[in-house]
């Protein structure tokens, strides 16, 4: 097991893990169990953005819908609709040798499909988590549990990859938001 990270926490990924080039990222969570007559969806995306934490275009917006970056720096390996099973529900698998110059942050974060909709929202998701496992040996670096913060929001950025210098780190962000992916769409500067 990796390190455990509290939120607000940095860890350093490249520096102190020389030989890390690829990443997977792994998104976990569980369903608390009520009765609102609909599955729960959640989805992890990526945002892929420049100094200004803005994604340049569409295709720097890595989800369901578009689940490889043009450079091949982030995939998605697919949609999981309802979270059922232990481990990871949804991965983003991050090659940081492909990450274009452009790229500053990954911001990675986890959102409830339709959540108006079917009225639903974080403070029915528990055990929610996020871990960076080393690609070539399947070795867990770091973990981050999300705890039971949430009420009504329908988003979350759970965590961001940053560059420092030639380096790449981890922020343990943690922090929700209402209104959904459009809303996140517009914090990063995405058209909606």
């Amino acid at each position: 097991m990796g390190i455990q990270l509290s939120k607000g926490q940095r860890i350093d990924l490249t520096k102190t893990n020389p030989g890390l080039t690829k990443a997977i990222i792994g998104l976990g969570w569980d369903t608390n169990k009520y009765q609102g007559g609909h599955d729960f969806d959640l989805d992890a995306s990526a945002f892929l953005v420049d100094a200004n934490n803005k994604c340049q275009n569409d295709l720097d917006f890595i989800f369901y819908n578009n689940l490889q970056h043009p450079s091949g720096a982030v995939i998605h390996t697919g949609d999981n609709r309802t979270g059922e099973g232990d481990g990871d529900d949804e991965q983003l698998v991050v090659d940081f040798t492909k990450i274009p110059a452009n790229v500053h942050r990954i911001g990675i974060t986890v959102t409830i499909h339709d959540a108006d909709q079917r009225m639903q929202n974080f403070g029915q998701v528990s055990n929610a988590f996020v871990r960076l496992v080393d690609d070539s040996n399947n070795q867990e670096l770091l973990r981050f549990d999300l705890g039971e913060d949430f009420s009504i929001e329908t988003a979350v950025v759970v965590c961001e990859l940053y560059r420092h210098g030639s380096d790449w780190k981890f922020n343990a962000i943690g922090s929700g938001f209402s209104g959904g992916l459009a809303s996140l769409c517009r914090n990063y500067g995405l058209q909606v």
